[in-house]
């Protein structure tokens, strides 16, 4: 079975997001649909100081009227050594800070303006380290009906791509119609996260949903390989868990 997932391109993602990429053989990196403002695509949380803390990538001129592919980084060489100021700031004397920064020091100085490549760099980097092997495909290199919207546009991929099952965060069910999938023999699944809980330094209290950095930073790679499986496959109208 051939299965496909369908994502934005966001900077840094959480652990769910890798779960996810994890699942599929084939991961799409949904380039050219409408840049979000204040959304995940260019930003992202650390721990700092025990707490949240919200960073950026500034842009050149992003605009909700604009593709994600169509938009560019602003000053990068400032940004990324601003950048890896903070991370060091905040992780140094974390117990894998000497393995992961080097990693996050080559994915920030990638000199790459355009977003969407940035980030496409990002998620394979951080992917090798990780051990995922997924392979992972950029939608505006694929020959489709960019005319279509939502739900038609992802059964177009689906079928481009020769999927057998098309699997989604749990967060958009209510956006997929499972006949429509079952239609054209595509099995339409959601993955819901397990609460993933690892020790960030000496603190009891554990800060959920950070940057996918956060994660690297407190766990070795053995543990990384368990909490990617942390993961159930649902079906919409069932309920049931899927194999």
């Amino acid at each position: 079975m051939k299965k496909v997932a369908i994502m934005q391109p966001y900077l840094f993602p959480y652990i769910g997001y890798f779960q996810l990429l994890n699942a599929v053989d084939i991961f799409v990196l949904f380039d050219d649909v409408n840049y979000i403002n204040r959304g995940w695509i260019n930003r992202n949380r650390i721990l700092l100081n025990g707490k949240p803390h919200l960073f950026t990538i500034p842009l050149h001129k992003a605009s909700q009227n604009k593709l994600i592919n169509e938009i560019e980084i602003m000053n990068h060489e400032k940004i990324t050594n601003k950048l890896l100021r903070l991370i060091e700031h905040a992780y140094s004397k974390a117990p894998y800070f000497n393995d992961v920064y080097p990693l996050i020091n080559n994915v920030l100085n990638y000199r790459e303006k355009n977003l969407s490549r940035f980030i496409e760099n990002s998620i394979k980097k951080i992917n090798e380290y990780m051990g995922i092997s997924t392979k992972i495909l950029i939608s505006s290199n694929l020959k489709k009906n960019n005319a279509l919207k939502g739900q038609d546009k992802i059964l177009e991929i689906c079928k481009f791509l020769g999927a057998n099952c098309y699997i989604n965060p749990i967060g958009g069910m209510q956006l997929y119609d499972e006949k429509r999938f079952s239609d054209e023999n595509i099995l339409l699944e959601f993955i819901k996260p397990e609460e993933v809980h690892y020790r960030q330094f000496k603190s009891d209290e554990f800060i959920p949903n950070l940057s996918i950095i956060d994660l690297l930073m407190f766990n070795s790679k053995t543990d990384i390989s368990i909490l990617l499986s942390k993961y159930t496959l649902v079906k919409k109208n069932s309920g049931v868990v899927a194999s």
